[in-house]
């Protein structure tokens, strides 16, 4: 056993090989059956099936062939199956943490807080807003206008946000009728078993919704090009989100993308620094730093750069990194080997471009020699045109920008390829509005981080083009038929 265990670590990939864990477990020093214990807990923590296009074309046909029933069964049938889902959520949401806390390295709090309840966030506000919708309205002259399911939805999904991601685009589509093949990622795999288990005993109708777990271009990109999908919802890195448009045009089929940000937290003269730049600094810091609309750019008048240097500084100071059990701890480690060198490459980066670092830098804390955890940074006197100011590093790093006046720190704030989201801080309320009427992004935060859930959540610009949350992000799911001739309304 020892020496398949062996066989297999060189065998391993080369970010993995390169692990001071593995180099240390290959230790002489260390005991023969201690070693293979050791590696034999790194190697492995769960296996699941590796789908490609047999496996697409099996869920697809199956949610084609369920979709005409379950569109045409009552609204209220179709809430009731789904309230049954979130009903039958509670019950995982404590193993659902635990693996959160494996596989993402998500700190046990922002597990149990805040990732798990993004289901009954989504389920249960897409359960109150449906009934919002028009699904036919009579026109003026007599045409009747009706919205109806578009078919068989393609969703692929991201890492940082598992559960969420998966339950804003399943559950909106298959409230409407529309039936769903869902591909989660292939980082967080076991998570997307357990929120599929909840849909299964709830008794949702086979083929209603499927799952096909994989990897991008074996699997993702077999949904997006499939000819019998007919609308593709997918959350990712731009460059993934590209590349699904271009695989999903040849069959000229819908493609809703949410990806990439580049967001600014903009403080103008009069903000309240003491009480935003901790708001603000802590947002980008949730998640370790690995959400697509975190505020990583902060906007500063000069002539209160230092001040805000100061306050981030203290803040980034007070976050505690830890163990991901570690319930004292502020954030986690990031969630990759692969995603721990991206960070440090772009630490080293700001550095190597001359932007000053204030706080952090590169390596590990203190204390925490092995695993993915980085050092919360903080680089100042950042020029917009840095590469740490453009590109989305998706870590714990924040880029303090100083500008002179509002026209100009509007123009930095817009100067991005991303338009996910943004923030103004002003002590007038009247005043962030104007500015944040001239923020190029899909959202803005005013005077505060929260996001609710009966709003859209969606980009501009390279960001993307979908609208999640609230009920345009059940309208996504519906096509609209003109029905002339005067009829008459079901409703």
């Amino acid at each position: 056993d020892l020496c398949r265990l062996m066989r297999a670590l060189r065998l391993a990939s080369k970010p993995l090989a390169k692990s001071p864990f593995l180099r240390a477990m290959a230790s002489a020093s260390v005991p023969t059956w201690d070693r293979a214990l050791g590696l034999l807990i790194l190697l492995v923590c769960a296996r699941v099936a590796m789908g490609g296009a047999s496996e697409v074309d099996a869920a697809v046909a199956a949610a084609r062939s369920a979709f005409p029933k379950w569109a045409e069964k009552p609204l209220d049938e179709r809430k009731a199956v789904l309230q049954k889902v979130l009903e039958r959520w509670q019950e995982k949401k404590a193993a659902a943490t635990e693996w959160l806390i494996k596989e993402l390295g998500c700190n046990v709090n922002f597990a149990s807080k805040v990732q798990v309840n993004m289901v009954d966030m989504h389920l249960g506000s897409c359960l109150k807003m449906v009934d919002l919708i028009k699904f036919e309205e009579k026109m003026s002259l007599g045409s009747l206008v009706v919205k109806e399911p578009i078919g068989v939805v393609g969703c692929i999904t991201p890492w940082n946000y598992p559960l969420n991601q998966i339950a804003c685009k399943v559950f909106p589509a298959m409230l409407v009728g529309c039936t769903v093949v869902v591909k989660p990622s292939e980082v967080t795999p076991v998570v997307a078993y357990i929120l599929t288990e909840a849909i299964h005993e709830a008794g949702v109708p086979p083929g209603v919704y499927n799952m096909v777990m994989g990897d991008g271009p074996n699997c993702g990109e077999v949904i997006a090009a499939h000819p019998d999908v007919d609308l593709v919802s997918f959350t990712g890195s731009t460059r993934a989100g590209r590349r699904i448009s271009e695989v999903a045009a040849k069959t000229l089929k819908g493609v809703r993308t949410e990806l990439g940000g580049k967001s600014a937290a903009l403080l103008l003269e009069d903000a309240d620094f003491k009480k935003l730049v901790p708001k603000f600094v802590m947002h980008l810091m949730s998640n370790s730093g690995q959400s697509c609309n975190a505020l990583s750019r902060m906007l500063v008048p000069t002539s209160r750069h230092a001040e805000a240097i100061e306050i981030a500084k203290k803040v980034v100071e007070g976050v505690k990194v830890g163990k991901s059990a570690d319930s004292k701890a502020s954030i986690g480690p990031l969630a990759s080997q692969a995603q721990w060198e991206r960070v440090q490459g772009y630490i080293q980066t700001g550095i190597k471009e001359g932007a000053n670092l204030v706080a952090g830098g590169p390596g590990r804390p203190e204390g925490l020699e092995e695993g993915f955890f980085v050092k919360p940074t903080i680089f100042a006197d950042v020029d917009n045109k840095m590469t740490i100011a453009q590109e989305e590093i998706f870590g714990p790093v924040l880029s303090i920008i100083p500008y002179n006046s509002e026209e100009e720190a509007i123009r930095i704030a817009n100067d991005t390829v991303y338009g996910l989201n943004n923030a103004v801080g002003s002590a007038s309320p009247e005043r962030a509005m104007q500015v944040a009427r001239k923020l190029r992004s899909g959202m803005v935060m005013i005077n505060d981080t929260t996001v609710l859930p009966d709003a859209p959540f969606g980009g501009y610009k390279q960001s993307g083009n979908a609208r999640e949350w609230g009920t345009m992000g059940i309208e996504e799911y519906l096509v609209t038929k003109t029905m002339a001739g005067k009829p008459k309304s079901n409703l």
